[in-house]
């Protein structure tokens, strides 16, 4: 499965390189033209027609055997690169509020992120339908990372109210752990189907997914101090009053700081990750054939890198969550 997951990118490399090498000779090839409309050389630069055009103006033309084409080249590839890891509108949805167009539309990324949620539906509703006491199987499993982030993360955070908010927190960790996951399927567009890519490469899933984690914590910091006490002591205790209107723009700052941490991180590290993939697999269209066994190589090593990041990432996600909320949990 992992050689077949790199191997595919690198089939559908040679399968493109040769179709847009054809497209950009056909391209380079201008009709015939009369004897008396080619361009011809003078004191004034080169002559089209009954128009001068400067001799930098002409150096830009296509070289008629494709000669300098290996920009174009590299240029075709790197934008078939981001074009994989980039979100695109699959089917277009939405409707008009007075001037303002509401777009709802289903996009690459939102279908495979209802793949990512179907799938951890199944494998979830498989793995806990025999419930024993002595957990077996998937059930094992399940259950081994249930009480990791109940003991080791949320109680060791939050502290005596972490069973309200292990729920939000196991939701989230498996969550993104399959959306991570499911991204690297080796499954390419086809049929209608616009392909797998990885959901949490996408910076406004990340940052809704940050944004339920800002919500959740302003409401524990409100549940826990009250809902004037939370606010009255988001300064800390003993600083004087003369810093107040230094310190509350500070704080009130950094109630932002934080959601946005989570989604830089998130989404930083699973587009670098796929990016560096692809282009260690385009090295075989950039450079020579010859090179596949050590660019394979390196891709399959930076893949199972990317296997264990996408599990970090659902860890350091869920674990900074229950970070700030425990922060609020207790007066400064």
């Amino acid at each position: 499965m992992i050689l077949l997951a790199l191997l595919a990118p690198l089939i559908a490399f040679q399968g493109a390189a040769p179709a847009e090498h054809g497209a950009s000779t056909q391209e380079a090839r201008p009709a015939p033209v009369p004897e008396s409309d080619k361009p011809k050389a003078d004191e004034h630069g080169v002559t089209l027609g009954k128009e001068h055009a400067a001799p930098s103006e002409h150096e830009g033309l296509v070289h008629p055997e494709g000669k300098g084409t290996g920009a174009e080249h590299e240029g075709g590839i790197a934008e078939h690169i981001f074009h994989h890891v980039s979100d695109e509108t699959w089917v277009p949805l939405g409707f008009w509020v007075g001037a303002r167009h509401i777009d709802l539309s289903i996009t690459k990324h939102v279908i495979n992120m209802w793949i990512a949620a179907g799938i951890l539906l199944i494998v979830l509703a498989l793995a806990v339908r025999r419930r024993a006491l002595v957990p077996k199987g998937g059930y094992s499993l399940v259950e081994l990372f249930v009480m990791f982030i109940r003991d080791e993360i949320a109680v060791k955070n939050i502290g005596h109210h972490a069973d309200l908010y292990t729920p939000y927190l196991c939701s989230a960790f498996f969550f993104i752990l399959f959306m991570n996951l499911c991204g690297l399927l080796p499954i390419p567009a086809m049929g209608g189907f616009p392909g797998i890519s990885t959901a949490t490469g996408n910076l406004g899933i990340t940052m809704v997914l940050a944004s339920f984690t800002f919500v959740l914590t302003q409401v524990a910091g409100m549940r826990a101090q009250g809902a004037v006490g939370y606010w009255v002591h988001l300064v800390p205790s003993g600083v004087p009053k003369w810093l107040w209107p230094i310190m509350i723009p500070v704080e009130v700052l950094g109630l932002f700081t934080k959601p946005f941490a989570l989604t830089v991180r998130l989404f930083a590290n699973m587009v670098a990750g796929h990016i560096v993939i692809f282009f260690l697999l385009a090295l075989t269209v950039l450079i020579s054939p010859f090179v596949a066994p050590v660019s394979v190589a390196f891709a399959l090593g930076i893949f199972m890198l990317e296997l264990f990041v996408g599990l970090v990432q659902a860890y350091v996600f869920t674990m900074l969550s229950a970070v700030f909320i425990g922060m609020t949990q207790h007066a400064h």
